[in-house]
């Protein structure tokens, strides 16, 4: 399996703290977010990890990670933002024509590779993308999915006032080369996924449900409430 972190938000929902800390590497619990992707992607064998804000403070994280990690971990810069298609439409080239995982790195998760990339081994015919989905406390925040008794998505319902349930997208995939193939057809170098790939597949999305844990800490209150989580006592599982 190899990956691709999309980690070059700004992170404009944290400032002041982002005014000098780029979002990928917001501490929690002390320790940098990216840390935590790159422990739970130790068996991928190439991560990708784009930046934009602040890259000499990534290039500097990733310069000092050992050895063995560091030589997993491609940077790629853009001075101009591309889309979360538009960067893996330029990252192809890495993946080898082959299943990848894509997360959005604004989240901090954790959960069994090894299980959500069998999900996506052994998805029913017709299926090019596996998204990982969580039980959320805020659905009205959240793009809430709907799925059929197969785990076949059916719909999406976007931050709605009232959605019909709490499970929502995660925003962490396992995307089939197709996936890739749709991007290149609109003929553009900036493409997003949200808007302009995923919608396009639906019917072909099978899901597979974190139930360890799974928060975007994209603001002040979520980044508290994953300080509490994990600055508990060892041993204790948030």
């Amino acid at each position: 399996m190899r990956a691709q972190l999309l980690a070059a938000g700004l992170g404009t929902r944290l400032r002041p703290l982002t005014d000098t800390v780029p979002k990928c590497l917001v501490p929690i619990a002390g320790r940098p977010l990216l840390g935590y992707w790159l422990d739970l992607l130790r068996d991928c064998e190439r991560v990708v990890i784009n930046t934009h804000y602040l890259p000499e403070r990534v290039e500097a994280f990733v310069a000092a990670l050992p050895e063995a990690t560091r030589r997993r971990v491609v940077l790629a810069h853009e001075e101009t933002l591309l889309g979360t298609g538009g960067t893996l439409l330029r990252q192809r080239a890495h993946f080898a024509d082959a299943p990848f995982l894509v997360a959005h790195a604004d989240n901090l998760s954790r959960f069994d590779l090894a299980a959500f990339a069998e999900r996506h081994r052994r998805r029913p015919p017709g299926v090019a993308i596996t998204m990982m989905t969580f039980e959320t406390d805020d659905p009205a925040s959240c793009g809430i999915v709907e799925q059929n008794g197969d785990g076949i998505v059916t719909a999406f319902h976007e931050k709605v006032a009232d959605p019909p349930g709490r499970e929502a997208n995660g925003a962490v995939y396992i995307f089939d080369p197709e996936v890739l193939a749709a991007i290149a057809a609109l003929g553009t170098p900036e493409v997003d996924l949200s808007t302009q790939i995923i919608p396009a597949f639906l019917g072909r999305i099978q899901t597979f449900a974190n139930r360890d844990y799974h928060r975007d800490i994209g603001t002040p209150a979520s980044l508290s409430r994953a300080e509490r989580d994990f600055a508990a006592p060892a041993g204790a599982k948030p």
